[in-house]
């Protein structure tokens, strides 16, 4: 098996696992569940990489919104409270983005960056 099949076959478990797909048929990320399985353990240094894909997409003449949905999500607290977060409906175009702007030292950035390039090559 060459290396190509390998990472795909590994990061599509991941990342086709945790795709959305609305009502309209478009594909989504949630940032937080990405985040996991970029395996980063805070939202702040996972927030400063959207950040930077955020700035790509800017620069690039893409509507920023289109793409980085921002969207709260309730979480339970102690004690029956709720609290609002931050999190993301991302476009694959946005997880690629962040993809690149990921961490490289990661192993699972590598294989965000195939995975999204492989499957945005295969949607044109």
């Amino acid at each position: 098996m060459n290396t190509i099949k390998i990472v795909k076959n590994k990061n599509s478990t991941t990342f086709e696992d945790i795709k959305h797909i609305d009502e309209n048929g478009y594909e989504y990320w949630y940032a937080r569940e990405l985040m996991q399985a970029l395996e980063y353990t805070k939202w702040r240094n996972f927030n400063n990489v959207i950040a930077k894909a955020k700035l790509a997409c800017e620069l690039s003449k893409n509507n920023i919104d289109n793409h980085f949905a921002n969207v709260g999500k309730t979480i339970k607290m102690p004690k029956g409270a709720t609290k609002i977060i931050d999190d993301y409906e991302l476009s694959r175009y946005a997880c690629y983005l962040i993809a690149q702007n990921g961490d490289s030292r990661k192993e699972t950035i590598a294989l965000a960056q195939t995975y999204f390039a492989i499957q945005t090559r295969k949607q044109e």
